[in-house]
């Protein structure tokens, strides 16, 4: 097997057998795969901190993947249709889950069902992959 290098690292790219789109100017010729590098994607303000979301396009409605910067206290939300799957990576602290305050570290993995009022308590950085892909309209508080 031939492996070529690419010169460039692609923060997103959407590829499908007959053509290439383009998002944030990139552009990647390969088939049937989203790639993205999310050290390169542009961090956005989310309820728990910075977000750095990869797959969020009008296209993909199946899964996104994000990578959270958690501040010290998240804001506690829910979510009506979105099943989320945190992975801490960074830092230690609480997860409220229903109330209920759960003690995480790096490599605790939660999953959090629609309807499941959450939020981080201290400073983390985790993975949230939200199934369907995340939606800011399904984004509520009380």
């Amino acid at each position: 097997m031939v492996r070529r290098r690419t010169p460039h690292l692609f923060p997103f790219a959407v590829c499908s057998a007959f053509r290439v789109f383009e998002f944030q100017s990139i552009a990647l010729s390969v088939s049937n795969y989203l790639l993205a590098q999310l050290d390169e994607i542009e961090p956005q303000r989310c309820s728990c901190g910075f977000s750095r979301r990869a797959f969020a396009t009008p296209d993909n409605a199946l899964a996104t993947l994000h990578v959270v910067d958690i501040e010290e206290d998240a804001r506690t939300h829910y979510h009506k249709k979105l099943t989320e799957i945190y992975l801490i990576l960074e830092g230690e602290g609480h997860m409220e889950l229903d109330g209920t305050m759960i003690p995480v570290k790096p490599m605790t993995s939660i999953m959090i069902k629609p309807g499941c009022r959450h939020r981080a308590v201290g400073k983390m950085r985790i993975v949230n992959i939200p199934i369907p892909a995340f939606d800011p309209e399904d984004e509520w508080f009380d």
